[in-house]
């Protein structure tokens, strides 16, 4: 039995399909965790949830902005954008089973025997591993709770309030907690958020770092698998920090990581999101046996 991680897809359902058949996936045995952007802007965003959805028993998903979006427009609450590849899921007539499954995953999962954390975007500064959950059991219930969810997406879209306060209340606070898990790339020690810089490490605003870069940050010690930030072209030398979106919809790679190992397999892609080579391994240390924070 394997555990492996893979980046955002986004739609690209070949280099997944192409990764997978490399390291012999078997959904009865092999566990596949799932950054989130599981759809959107690649050539099959139907395709790859409906994949998804017939091995949903061997996926650890958690959810990204592009599939927040999904949602809403699902929901009527949020229009499609001209570069959405989403119009083809709203029109499937195995649309409605589709959205409900994605509707019930999560936005935080914590392997407690690996000590690992699996987010779309990342885990903000000022939040301990146990603050982080209870946030995310917050999005995670208004997602699953019918009166809740269609507030919960009307209200989520904002950059306001730019940073976390205990006091805030209802879809305000939802707002903020979805924000650091699915939008997040700079923020200030504190959790003070800047979403509007989007490129690599070095463009961050003055007293900005990257979230993972703060030195008093309470989840060190805490192995974090994320996506999201493609600019970082999968690259991390914060100890324990695992990026792996390297922008397969961008014309970069997809990238599958053993959870356990760290090795990593990338499959280059094409302008439109397909495969363009066979897979190649890529040489990473094993990542480090940190002891779980209190």
């Amino acid at each position: 039995m394997a555990t492996y991680a893979v980046g955002d897809l986004q739609g690209c359902l070949e280099p997944l399909q192409c990764l997978l058949k490399q390291v012999a996936f078997d959904p009865a045995h092999d566990k596949l965790w799932l950054v989130g952007d599981l759809v959107n802007r690649g050539p099959q965003s139907l395709q790859t949830l409906r994949f998804l959805y017939s091995i949903r028993e061997s996926l650890v998903c958690v959810l990204g902005n592009h599939d927040l979006h999904l949602l809403a427009a699902g929901k009527n609450i949020e229009r499609l954008k001209k570069a959405d590849t989403l119009s083809e899921i709203l029109q499937a007539p195995d649309c409605a089973d589709l959205l409900d499954w994605l509707r019930r995953q999560k936005l935080m999962h914590y392997d407690e025997q690996r000590n690992v954390a699996l987010v779309h975007a990342g885990i903000p500064p000022q939040w301990s591993l146990r603050k982080a959950l209870k946030c995310a059991a917050e999005v995670e219930t208004a997602l699953c709770d019918d009166n809740l969810f269609s507030p919960y997406l009307d209200g989520m879209y904002g950059n306001e309030p730019v940073k976390w306060d205990g006091d805030l209340k209802g879809v305000t606070r939802l707002r903020v907690i979805t924000n650091y898990f699915t939008r997040m790339r700079f923020c200030t020690a504190d959790g003070k958020l800047d979403l509007k810089t989007k490129e690599g490490l070095g463009t961050a605003p003055p007293g900005y770092k990257p979230w993972f870069q703060h030195k008093d940050r309470k989840t060190k010690g805490l192995r974090i698998i994320f996506g999201h930030w493609a600019a970082l072209e999968g690259q991390c030398d914060e100890p324990g920090i695992s990026a792996l979106d390297t922008g397969c919809v961008w014309g970069g790679a997809l990238t599958l990581m053993n959870v356990d190992s760290g090795v990593r397999l990338t499959c280059k892609c094409d302008e439109h999101g397909n495969a363009a080579v066979p897979p190649v391994a890529l040489p990473i240390s094993e990542p480090s046996s940190a002891s779980a924070p209190r």
